[in-house]
C-alpha cells in the first residue's frame, strides 16, 4: 500500500514522496486504511524523519528513488482518454527499524505504586 505525502511544489506539478514501512500495519477494525489518518510525520532539526503512529515512534531516512514515478489521473473528455500528471515522486522515506513505544510521564518508573 503506497502512502503518498506532499513534499514541495515545482512549477505546476506537485512533488511527493512515498513512505516505505517494513512489516504490516493493522487496524483494530478490519477496515481499509484508504482515506484514513494513519499518523504524524515530523522532521528533526537535522532533517531525520519521525513517524508517530498511535503510541509508537519510528525513525527513518530519506532516499532518492532510482527512477522517479509519475502519479497520473485518468480523464475522459469527448470520448477521448488522457492522463494528467498530478505529481512526480523522486524520494521515498524509509522506516525500517522497529518502532519505539512512546511512554507518558505517568508510566515512568517510580510513579507506579
Amino acid at each position: 500500500m503506497p502512502v503518498l505525502i506532499k513534499a514541495s511544489k515545482s512549477d505546476q506539478t506537485d512533488e511527493c514522496a512515498i513512505i516505505e514501512l517494513q512489516g504490516d500495519l493493522k487496524s483494530h477494525s478490519d477496515s481499509s486504511f484508504e482515506d484514513q489518518f494513519i499518523g504524524d510525520l515530523h522532521y528533526t532539526k537535522s532533517g531525520i524523519p519521525l513517524l508517530i503512529i498511535g503510541h509508537h515512534l519510528l525513525y527513518g531516512k530519506v532516499a532518492k528513488m532510482e527512477k522517479p514515478f509519475a502519479l497520473m489521473e485518468k480523464q475522459e473528455k469527448d470520448g477521448k482518454t488522457c492522463f494528467v500528471v498530478k505529481a512526480i515522486i523522486r524520494n521515498k522515506i524509509i522506516f525500517k527499524t522497529r518502532p519505539k513505544p512512546i511512554v507518558g510521564e505517568s508510566c515512568m518508573e517510580g510513579d507506579m505504586e
